[in-house]
Parts: C-alpha cells; sequence; structure tokens
C-alpha cells in the first residue's frame, strides 16, 4: 500500500474542546541522536579535484524538540525544531565549514524549524496537511525524508491523503519549497530549492500478494533546472507465506526531461526483485537499472535522477551514487539480514556497472546492526566498503556508531 504520511513522530491526544485545552493536553517529546562517522576516501572525487586529506571524522549531536497539540474540531498542530552541534572541532567538510580539503559528511551545524504543520482530519477517510511536512512515498525511492542525514528534508507543501476503500488509497502533494539536508544557512549545494511541484500516487492492495501502486512526480525547480524532470511508474509488489514466504517487486517507471530543464532525455528505470523468509533469516536478490545515455559518466543531466529520493537506502551505503552517472547505472545486489545478539544484522553486497556502455563502477560491501537496548534507547553501527573500478570514482571506506534516546 502507498505510504501513509507521517505527519508526526507522536500521535495526538483524544479531541479536546478548546483551543487552550489542545495546548495544555498537547504531547512534547525530546530526541537524542549522536552519531560517529569515519570517510577514509581516496584523493579522486566527480571533478577529479584532489583532497589534502583523505581522512575524515566526523562526531555530531542532533537534538529534536517536538511538539504535538491534542485534537480540536479535527484538527492538531505539530512543531519540531532540531539542533545539530559538532560535538569536537571534526575533521570534515559539513558543506558549510570551509574544510574543502576534507571527505564530505553532510551534516552542517546549525538550528532549523523541522516541521510546523496543520493537520485535519475531518473528512471521513482522509487526512490533509498544510506547512512544512514530512512526505514519504512508498519506498522513499523518489520522495524521502533523507531520514539518514542528521538534518532530515522536508516539505513546505499541501497534502492529501485519501483512502477511498480500505484497499485503494490515493495521494497528492503540491510542494512549493523543500527543505534540504544542506541547511539551514544557505550554500552550495543550497539549503532549500522553490518549487512548483506535483506529487500524486495511488495504491490498491487486492492481496498480501499483489499490491499496485502507480505514481506521477512532477519534479519543477527554478532555481535549479537540471532536476526538473517528470516521472510516470507503476509498482508491483506482494507477499506469499508466512513462518515461509516468498517476495517479490517489479518496477518500471520513465523520466524526461521537465520545465525549464536545459537537457533533453528520457530514461527508463527498473527495478525487480525477489526475496525469502524463514524465521529470522531474510535473503533478497534484486536489480535495479536508471537508465543513462550519456558519453561521459559526469554528464549527470543525461540519467535517470532522484534528487528527492532518501538516497542512502539504495545503491549502497557508501553514497557512491547519490547522482546517477550520465551512463546510467545497474545495481545487481543480494542482501542476507538476520536477528543476532538481540538486534538485527544485514549483509549487502552490490556489483555496479554503467548502462550505457557496461563499463565496471566497482563493488561494494555493507554491514550493518541495530539493537534495541531498551525502548528509549537503540544502538547502529555500521561499515562500507567501496571497491574502485572507474577513474572517477574513489575507494572509499565509511564506519558508522550511531546511539539514539528518544523521551
Amino acid at each position: 500500500m502507498a505510504a501513509v504520511q507521517a505527519l508526526a513522530e507522536v500521535e495526538p491526544s483524544d479531541q479536546v474542546s478548546s483551543v487552550s485545552q489542545a495546548f495544555t493536553h498537547g504531547v512534547f517529546t525530546v530526541g537524542l541522536r549522536y552519531r560517529y562517522e569515519h570517510v577514509d576516501q581516496e584523493t579522486v572525487n566527480y571533478s577529479g579535484v584532489p583532497f589534502e586529506h583523505h581522512i575524515a571524522n566526523a562526531s555530531t549531536l542532533r537534538t529534536r524538540l517536538q511538539f504535538t497539540t491534542a485534537e480540536f474540531k479535527n484538527t492538531f498542530l505539530t512543531l519540531n525544531v532540531d539542533d545539530l552541534r559538532p560535538l569536537a572541532s571534526g575533521n570534515f567538510n559539513d558543506t558549510r565549514n570551509g574544510k574543502t580539503g576534507y571527505p564530505v559528511v553532510a551534516d552542517p551545524k546549525g538550528t532549523d524549524l523541522n516541521l510546523a504543520s496543520i493537520t485535519y482530519t475531518g473528512l471521513d477517510n482522509s487526512t490533509i496537511v498544510l506547512g512544512r511536512q514530512r512526505i514519504v512515498r512508498e519506498n522513499a525511492r523518489f520522495v524521502g525524508n533523507v531520514v539518514w542525514r542528521q538534518n532530515e528534508q522536508t516539505y513546505d507543501a499541501a497534502s492529501v491523503d485519501y483512502a477511498i476503500s480500505d484497499k485503494l488509497q490515493v495521494y497528492y502533494a503540491y510542494v512549493d519549497r523543500i527543505k534540504r539536508i544542506f541547511g539551514p544557512e544557505d550554500g552550495i549545494p543550497a539549503a532549500s530549492l522553490n518549487s512548483k511541484t506535483h506529487m500524486f500516487d495511488a495504491s490498491w492492495t487486492i492481496s498480501p500478494a499483489l499490491d499496485i501502486m502507480t505514481y506521477g512526480y512532477w519534479l519543477d525547480f527554478d532555481e535549479a533546472p537540471e532536476l526538473s524532470n517528470r516521472t510516470l511508474g507503476l509498482r508491483l509488489s506482494g507477499r506469499i507465506g508466512d513462518s515461509a514466504a516468498m517476495r517479490y517487486v517489479a518496477e518500471l517507471a520513465r523520466q524526461n526531461e521537465y520545465k525549464n530543464n536545459p537537457d533533453s532525455y528520457g530514461e527508463n528505470y527498473l527495478h525487480i526483485a525477489a526475496g525469502f523468509d524463514w524465521h529470522d533469516l531474510a535473503l533478497t536478490a534484486g536489480y535495479e537499472k536508471l537508465g543513462g545515455s550519456g558519453n561521459q559518466p559526469a554528464a549527470f543531466g543525461q540519467a535517470f535522477q532522484t534528487p528527492l529520493a532518501t538516497l542512502h537506502a539504495f545503491n549502497g551505503r557508501a553514497d557512491q551514487f547519490l547522482r546517477t552517472p550520465g551512463t546510467g547505472l545497474q545495481d545487481k545486489y543480494i542482501d542476507l539480514s538476520t536477528k543476532a545478539l538481540g538486534g538485527k544484522l544485514t549483509l549487502t553486497y552490490h556489483d555496479f556497472e554503467a548502462d550505457a556502455d557496461r563499463k565496471n563502477f566497482g563493488d561494494e560491501l555493507d554491514l550493518f546492526g541495530v539493537w534495541k537496548i531498551h525502548p528509549q534507547y537503540s544502538l547502529l553501527a555500521g561499515v562500507a566498503i567501496f571497491d574502485s573500478d572507474a577513474d572517477f570514482l574513489a575507494d572509499i571506506t565509511k564506519v558508522w556508531l550511531m546511539l539514539s534516546a528518544d523521551f
């Protein structure tokens, strides 16, 4: 089923009889997320510019304060402020601190109004949201909140989520501005993008074995016209069985330039995956293709792009393909996860090559573990190792240790 809009991290309390009660009966939460990120990257990046240093170390703390009012006349308010600070001097390029001689860890310090939205639920089977909100559609492959980074991506938008029946759901959003992970201070890359973007999807759950989703995203950015595109797609997914179950995904999309994009192109997206679950073990094998017809990998405008996606979740955790190379990308992967030591361990292998000429880009191995050590505390540890076979890509190793606490 299409992803239900993630409006807040807490649910509003029951209906109250006045505006003042909506505030006095509201819910206040505090979230702390500490992360250490280590990057060991060779001295070549996309532009071919050498680094002065090939090792970066980032130690950052995100503090999240959120308040959600109780519901008054089927309406509630959500406010969320995030503050991000390095806990040490930090030898890393956060995109704003001027330390361009180091590899990038895109977690710039600052305090930002992350959410400021009004939600109305008074119409049957509908949720209407106005203001700065989270938008995460399906698996976040095309539209997400980039939850991995310390500064979240959110949207100034008006959205409607409507359940026509218990099996059919439609969603529409008009987005006026995207608050990106590079904020709150402006710079390069831009902290925000003004937008005239339309998003639509519809999901029909026929049975657990078959869910059909169709979508259309019309992205329009005056300040970044090279990112403007139109994507139309169809996704089929399902699960067969219980304790021993088969899973599958089959997805196809077509993308063209849109509005004032200076490039003229038309490229396809294809994702096919099959998985098997047995008790605590899950095995998935898949193939993902983002078409590209450019003659050079750096010609990004000639390839299928997903600028609003939660990209860290796709094509390797080392983040070597945050923009699709101009010659496109084919990603053959296998993923194995299991419960271990009271948590979940995931091992993923990727093999990357160009779509246009089938040249090897490299391969990657990712290992992640997540443990819930208390209802309020969780721990994550991970490593990603990318071995490059392409001149324009660097060998890179990243290591993470993250501790989260929510109150």
